[in-house]
C-alpha cells in the first residue's frame, strides 16, 4: 500500500495502458482520478475490483490549452481536496508519409501529446508550490510521472508528429525537473516500448511489420499494459524520491539492441 490515502490524477484513462495505470494504483491504496474524454465506467468497475476508490473526470485534452489544462486541475482538486501524483497517458497518433502529412494531424498529436502535458504540469505545480506543498506533510512530494515512448529516441515510420511530440516530453521533462527539484517535485518519464493498444493496432495488424518489431524485441513479445504500471507505481511512490528527470525504458530491451 506505497500509495495509502493519496491521490492519483491518470489522464487517458479509459482503456489501454491508462486503465492498467488506475487499477495499479488502486492496489496501493490510492485514490484513483481517472480523466478522459470517453466513458470512464469500464476503469471505475476495475479500480473498485482492485479495492480503490474512483473518481471520474470527463474533460477533452485535445484542445491543449492553458486555459482548459489549468481549468482541469482546479476542477480535480475540488473534488478530490488535494493532489499527489499527476500521470500524463492521454497520447494520440496520426499515421501519414511525411511529404502528405496535414497540418491539421500535426496539431491535433502536438496538442494532445505535447502542449496539454506541459499545461496540466504547470498548473499542478503552481498549486503545490504556491499553496498545497504547506499543506502537506513535512516530506511529502508532488510526482508527475509523463508517458513518453520509444519514440522520444526514434524517428519511426510515417509518424512525424508524434515522434516530435515524444522527443519534445522527454525534453519537458528534464527541463522541469531541473527548475522543480528544488521545490520537492519529481518529474519522471516512461518510455513505453511496443505496446499491444489501440495505437498500435495498425502496426499488429500489418503481417510484416508485426513480425519485424517482434523480430526486435528480446522479450520476443509485445508488451501488455500491465507492463507500464509497476513503473508509474514506483515513480509515484517514496521510492523514486531522489529521482529527477529521468526516461524509464520499459521496452522488452529494445532500445538495448
Amino acid at each position: 500500500m506505497k500509495l495509502k490515502n493519496q491521490v492519483v490524477v491518470i489522464t487517458g484513462a479509459s482503456r489501454g495502458i491508462g486503465q492498467a495505470i488506475c487499477v495499479a494504483f488502486a492496489k496501493e491504496g490510492a485514490t484513483v482520478v481517472g480523466v478522459a474524454r470517453s466513458d470512464l465506467a469500464e476503469t471505475g468497475t476495475a479500480v473498485q475490483a482492485a479495492g480503490g476508490t474512483f473518481i471520474p473526470h470527463n474533460a477533452d485534452l485535445g484542445t491543449g490549452t492553458q486555459k482548459e489544462s489549468a481549468a482541469v486541475i482546479g476542477q480535480i482538486l475540488a473534488k478530490a481536496g488535494k493532489l499527489d501524483v499527476l500521470v500524463n497517458n492521454a497520447g494520440i497518433i496520426r499515421r501519414a508519409p511525411a511529404k502528405d502529412f496535414s497540418e491539421a494531424d500535426w496539431n491535433a498529436v502536438i496538442a494532445t501529446n505535447l502542449n496539454s502535458p506541459f499545461f496540466l504540469m504547470q498548473a499542478a505545480g503552481k498549486w503545490w508550490i504556491e499553496s498545497g506543498r504547506a499543506q502537506a506533510p513535512a516530506a511529502a512530494r508532488l510526482k508527475l510521472v509523463n508517458i513518453a515512448s520509444l519514440l522520444s529516441f526514434q524517428g519511426g515510420i510515417t509518424v512525424p508528429a508524434y515522434a516530435a511530440s515524444k522527443h519534445a516530453i522527454a525534453g519537458v521533462t528534464k527541463a522541469l525537473s531541473n527548475e522543480w527539484a528544488k521545490e520537492r517535485i519529481n518529474v519522471n518519464a516512461i518510455a513505453p516500448g511496443y505496446i499491444a493498444t489501440e495505437n498500435t493496432r495498425a502496426l499488429r495488424e500489418d503481417p510484416a511489420r508485426n513480425q519485424s518489431i517482434l523480430d526486435r524485441i528480446p522479450e520476443g513479445r509485445w508488451g501488455a499494459a500491465s507492463d507500464i504500471a509497476g513503473g508509474c507505481v514506483f515513480l509515484a511512490s517514496g521510492d523514486s524520491d531522489y529521482l529527477n528527470g529521468v526516461v524509464l525504458n520499459i521496452d522488452g530491451g529494445w532500445l538495448g539492441r
